[in-house]
């Protein structure tokens, strides 16, 4: 397999303009890959400029059908490279080959672009109001309201499910005719890459459309929220760095779009009829070693058959499957660096300091010797307040936390600073819909069903974000709004 090392600027597969590289790491081996461009600020405000022409001086933001075309040149070069970019994925970001055929690879290349491009032609650019004579003067005017590209945006995505989440951004904000820089994250920088020498090779996308920068410095991407240049910064990340994208936004009152963090609730309430089932599904939480943040990592369970619970989820996690990635039976890999290994090894110490049971797991598992495993983790009697149940982990700890009656379970699940998703398991659905109602998060299945999808808005209440992702409110946040008028004929 060949990767892709260099950047993408102004339509050119380039170097970084300092010359070096930085490692890329397979967090299941521990070994060197290869390398990727160390872009540096330089390098990031050469980029901005290419944006910045490229929707200030070309047709790029006019032509829809140019950019529906653009995205399917697209679509079908990734589908070409569909097997590389599987194995690619494993190798950089520790994901569970099985996981590629679902979130990680095959259900955003199925939709991610092919639903923003056909939305050009069927989104409502223009709507009327009523001819209407504002100020009494006798001279009534038609008016309208239009929607139009916000600019240049810039793009900061995450690590854990990176071709995802950069497919699932891309797509909207080219199809609604704005350019765009983005920094992948350095953890995983091969899969963005290669969508740059796609790009540049496979498509007529104009140079400076899209441009895509690589770096070791987390700080690079400051210049997308200060720089003036850009119009708006969309990030997928933690609360905390959310925070400081939102304030360095500030100094030039940009818009932001951000996706944070969650610490989702999977909740059973007790008239579920198959509560066995329902309660060991939340073991799935350990899939991509919990490295997800809309994964339930809080099971709310009915005090009345809490024991019962605890046993059933220890079992189920003791079943689960860890290790090698590339194995198809496998459902957890590693996590994707040490410092994460680390982190959540932190969190697990931490849990047993607050009086919280570990009932499995909670160690490095001795028989992985190499990469950077956690064992999945159980822990019961969790207090809600304590850190495991309040911080988000991203890792394979699941805390078991027992509830009295469905006033009780609401309040414990929005006992939160995040609101980002949850499961909810009952046997009567008008049931479950009341109880869900009540719950403040963005995104919510219930009895297993699954809400994902290109044309399905995701974001969070609270910390967990501001906008969503995807869907018709996905397209709308990257659109500025202009309100016209004229005499009326």
């Amino acid at each position: 397999m060949t990767h892709e090392s260099r950047m993408l600027i102004d339509g050119k597969l380039v170097e970084s303009e300092s010359g070096r590289q930085f490692d890329n790491v397979n967090p299941a081996t521990e070994e060197v890959m290869g390398g990727a461009a160390d872009g540096t600020r330089a390098d990031m405000e050469r980029a901005v400029a290419a944006a910045r022409h490229a929707f200030d001086h070309t047709d790029w933001s006019r032509d829809g059908e140019a950019r529906a075309a653009g995205l399917r040149q697209l679509q079908a070069a990734l589908e070409a490279e569909r097997e590389e970019l599987r194995s690619e994925l494993v190798a950089e970001v520790g994901c569970p080959v099985l996981s590629t055929y679902g979130p990680q690879l095959d259900v955003p290349l199925n939709e991610a672009l092919t639903w923003p491009a056909d939305m050009i032609s069927q989104f409502p650019w223009k709507r009327s109001l009523p001819d209407k004579d504002a100020f009494g003067m006798g001279t009534p005017a038609a008016r309208e309201v239009w929607k139009e590209p916000i600019g240049v945006v810039g793009v900061i995505a995450p690590w854990n499910f990176p071709f995802e989440i950069i497919l699932n951004k891309i797509g909207p904000i080219l199809a609604m005719g704005n350019t765009c820089v983005l920094k992948p994250a350095p953890d995983t920088p091969w899969n963005a890459t290669r969508i740059g020498r796609i790009i540049a090779e496979n498509t007529d996308i104009p140079p400076g459309v899209i441009n895509i920068v690589t770096s070791s410095d987390h700080l690079a991407g400051e210049v997308l929220s200060t720089s003036p240049l850009v119009d708006m910064v969309a990030f997928t990340g933690s609360t905390a760095t959310g925070r400081r994208v939102m304030q360095a936004a500030a100094q030039t009152i940009k818009p932001t779009f951000l996706e944070l963090g969650g610490k989702s609730v999977y909740l059973v309430l007790e008239d579920d009829g198959d509560l066995k089932a329902s309660i060991a599904g939340s073991a799935f939480i350990s899939m991509h070693a919990g490295q997800g943040c809309a994964m339930p990592t809080r099971l709310l369970v009915p005090n009345s058959r809490y024991e019962e619970a605890v046993e059933i989820v220890k079992v189920a996690m003791e079943r689960n499957k860890y290790g090698d990635p590339t194995d198809p039976s496998v459902l957890q890999g590693p996590q994707v660096s040490k410092r994460q290994q680390e982190r959540v090894l932190g969190y697990i110490e931490k849990g047993k300091q607050e009086g919280a049971r570990l009932v499995t797991g909670g160690s490095v598992p001795k028989h992985l010797p190499k990469g950077y495993y956690v064992e999945p983790t159980v822990f019961a009697d969790v207090d809600n307040r304590m850190t495991i149940a309040q911080e988000e982990i991203f890792g394979p700890v699941l805390s078991v936390i027992g509830f009295d009656d469905d006033d009780d379970a609401v309040r414990i699940a929005n006992d939160s600073i995040y609101g980002l998703s949850g499961v909810l398991f009952a046997s009567d659905l008008d049931r479950a819909k009341a109880v869900a109602g009540r719950i403040r998060t963005g995104t919510l299945g219930i009895n297993g069903g699954l809400w994902y999808g290109a044309d399905a808005p995701f974001g969070g209440y609270k910390q967990s974000g501001i906008g969503r992702q995807c869907g018709i409110e996905g397209l709308e946040i990257f659109t500025e709004t202009k309100t016209v008028g004229w005499p009326a004929s």
